[in-house]
């Protein structure tokens, strides 16, 4: 019990620290996809589940654990990501991202976090769990695409790295935006951690290591998985209500960690205050923590469980959901952002010819 508590949270205070130092936002990445065209933190998404397949793919060879993709619901994969990226641009945050925000004190991030737990709670124990088994009645028994195949993952694999790779290329050799900076008042290492603005890249390359090395970590306590948020979020709400020991493990002390580590990097860098949300945003925060919630759930993960662990698995559902989430923000963004904008506009421009 002492070793998964330990390994959860150093795990878990890794990636939020990581993630909190480096602003890695897959809500806003998939957003600027759209808005601006930029796929920067697509493209560092990408690095981190190349990373963490080849790893956890060399760990399976050489028999530190086994792993089976199970089935592949697909039905309620289209579905649940597809809501899943509307909640996130709602409530400004995917669940991760939710995390690690609540940790430098944005009070709109806790009121969605609570009802992402309220909801992913729900779903999996609550009144809603007959919704997910009713999706789950249309599935497909293969979720690997290797075994689809026919083909050793590695064939899936080596291609894929090496698209990344040319991709971050490609980007590299963009000319690179310099955006001013204070002048520093760290030096040195204290500078780089809690000063310093984070490459993406780099950042996806130690997200893509420690997304790595929650395997076998979480494998030595007999949870056969990496980094996950939407269940264990909600088993901390099951355990608070009903006291069963069962809802803890390994994954508990991980999205714990993720909060503490978060803390620590704001609190650190100065970036941690406590910012209240207006009404409309708290609104928009509580809708969207429990789309999300609903959405993670019916998908069987998140961003993090589906976007990035299940896909460096190389599996349909992994990479099913990456798609329709994306498209999800794109909607979202779009009623949330663009069209809004359009009418103001036409507004404005209807009123200069009225005058």
């Amino acid at each position: 019990m002492v070793g998964m508590i330990m390994t959860g949270i150093i795990c878990g205070g890794l990636l939020g620290f990581v993630m909190q130092r480096g602003r890695f936002c897959l809500t806003g990445g998939f957003r600027d996809m759209y808005l601006t065209k930029d796929n920067r933190m697509f493209y560092a998404l990408l690095i981190a589940i190349a990373i963490q397949a080849v790893g956890v793919y060399i760990m399976i060879a050489l028999g530190v654990f086994e792993y089976s993709a199970g089935s592949f619901p697909i039905i309620a994969v289209i579905i649940g990501a597809f809501i899943f990226g509307i909640g996130i641009i709602l409530s400004g945050g995917c669940a991760t991202g939710t995390w690690y925000r609540a940790g430098e004190g944005l009070i709109g991030s806790w009121i969605a976090l609570v009802m992402y737990m309220l909801m992913a709670a729900m779903m999996r124990t609550g009144p809603l769990a007959m919704v997910t088994e009713k999706f789950y009645g249309v599935q497909f028994e293969d979720n690997s695409m290797a075994s689809s195949f026919n083909v050793s993952p590695w064939v899936l694999i080596i291609p894929f790295v090496i698209i990344v790779l040319i991709l971050v290329y490609n980007q590299l050799r963009k000319p690179q935006v310099k955006i001013p900076s204070l002048k520093p008042k760290k030096t040195g290492l204290m500078h780089i951690l809690f000063e310093k603005r984070w490459n993406p890249f780099v950042t996806a390359i130690l997200i893509g290591m420690i997304a790595t090395l929650a395997w076998p970590l979480s494998s030595a306590t007999g949870r056969i998985f990496g980094l996950g948020i939407t269940s264990p979020s909600a088993n901390i709400l099951q355990f608070l209500v009903t006291g069963d020991m069962n809802f803890i493990n390994w994954g508990v002390f991980l999205v714990l960690g993720v909060f503490l580590g978060a803390l620590f990097g704001a609190k650190m860098s100065g970036e941690f205050r406590f910012r209240m949300p207006n009404v409309k945003t708290a609104l928009n925060s509580a809708t969207g923590g429990l789309l999300m919630g609903f959405g993670a759930s019916l998908a069987g993960g998140c961003s993090i469980g589906n976007g990035l662990v299940m896909t460096a698995m190389m599996t349909w559902s992994g990479w099913t959901a990456l798609v329709f989430m994306i498209l999800g923000t794109w909607t979202a963004t779009y009623f949330v952002f663009v069209r809004p904008q359009k009418k103001a506009r036409a507004a404005h421009a209807t009123a200069q010819l009225t005058q």
